[in-house]
Parts: structure tokens; sequence; C-alpha cells
């Protein structure tokens, strides 16, 4: 990404946190990075730590930043994008972040039809180890969705969809997908402890072994089913 793009956030919770950090380790420059959020102390942290641009009002952000990425909670996200009503330039590129809102309600809120490209990264983002889905509307250029891969990409792997609705199914796979296996680590500690271990050693086996497998995974280039049988060996312990 070319750091003379101006990138806004408006809203500076983790998931902005973490997106801004990951654009700072892969070298993009703090003075072209713009926050507003209506938490002053908050603000103030992020400019301290992350020496940062932030701005009291979402006008002011706006005026000043070339994409704009909405960070905010769903309730708020129509009541951000009236007060930018009728102040968007037509060379404004828009990426939400925001769960369950469409892409033509952002933009009829913002009273025009704007070039938006509607995002979900996953909460492992917070940890540069996340999914994002992207979708991105007719006005988006092919120049911007690289902009916003080289964005989005700073906190895990970005996977592309043409139809909008495919937004929700990644975020049913990507988004609740770390709880399944949060369950599935909670089962195996639980499953150790009752066998005689130390809840503190049990807890680390079960994390070390679902680092294990998703190395397996990522670099082994078999799918999950070959995976599952190499380890399940017949009348051995696994099947047992």
């Amino acid at each position: 990404m070319e750091n003379k793009t101006v990138i806004g956030f408006i809203g500076a919770g983790n998931m902005a946190y973490a997106l801004i950090k990951g654009l700072l380790s892969n070298g993009f420059d703090a003075k072209n990075i713009n926050v507003s959020d209506s938490n002053k102390e908050l603000l103030i942290n992020r400019q301290s730590e992350l020496k940062i641009t932030t701005y009291s009002d979402n006008n002011s952000l706006l005026d000043n930043s070339d994409i704009v990425v909405f960070a905010v909670k769903p309730q708020v996200l129509s009541i951000v994008c009236l007060q930018l009503k009728n102040k968007v330039k037509s060379n404004h590129l828009f990426v939400s972040i925001v769960a369950g809102i469409r892409g033509n309600d952002i933009n009829r809120w913002l009273g025009g039809n704007f070039a938006l490209v509607r995002t979900m990264p996953n909460t492992p983002a917070l940890f540069q180890s996340g999914v994002t889905g992207l979708f991105a509307n007719d006005l988006v250029s092919n120049q911007q969705k690289e902009l916003v891969t080289s964005i989005l990409s700073s906190v895990g792997e970005c996977f592309w969809v043409d139809d909008e609705k495919l937004i929700d199914a990644i975020t049913a796979i990507s988004g609740s997908g770390p709880a399944y296996f949060f369950l599935l680590m909670q089962s195996i500690t639980q499953a150790a402890t009752a066998l005689g271990l130390d809840e503190k050693t049990a807890n680390s086996l079960s994390i070390q072994t679902s680092l294990g497998a998703s190395l397996m995974a990522t670099k082994s280039g078999k799918d999950s089913k070959t995976l599952r049988k190499e380890v399940t060996s017949p009348n051995g312990t696994t099947q047992a």
C-alpha cells in the first residue's frame, strides 16, 4: 500500500486497534492513520501509544482521510453515517467491519452511492491470525480492492466473495468458529483433569495440541479428513 494513502478509523475499539497495529507492523506510516471516537480517554491512549492522528469529530476525520473504516457498534452505525451525509466526496472509499449491516443500508444513510467494501474479521484478528471475508460493491476499483486487502491482510487471511450474502456465511463459519474450537479445547482440558492431570498442565496440553493440529493442517497440504485418519490408527488408542 502506498504510504500517501490516508486511512481514517471511526471507532477506536479492539478491532480498529488490531488493524492499526497490523498496519504499523507492516511499515505503514502512523502519520497517515486517523482515528475518531466518542471516548476521549480512549483516543488519548491510542494517540499516546500509536502516535496516530486523532479527531474529536467524524466530519474532520472524513475531510482528512482517503479511506474511511467504520469500526463502531452496529446500533450506532446509522447515526455515524447520517453525521457524514452530504459531506462525502466521490473519491472516498468506505470499509465497514460492522457485523450484520448491508452495504446498501450504509450508502442510503450516507445519502448516495459510494465505493464501499463490507468486511467481517473474526476475533483472532486481534492477534494477527484472523480470517476476513470481503465484498465490494460495483463502484470499488481493482486498485481500491488491493488497498483494502493490504489493510485487512495485516491481521490475517482475506477471502473476497462476489455475493454479499456470502459474508454472512463466512461470519457464521469463521466468526463463530473459534467458539467451537474453544469448546473442544475446554472438553479436552476437562478430560485431562478427569484422568488425574492438574488443570494447568491439562490446559497447556489442550492449547499445544490445538496449535500443533492447526500447523499440520496448514503445512501438510492434506485435508482434515485425511489427517484425522492418519492419527486414527486401526484398533489404536485414538479409535478406542
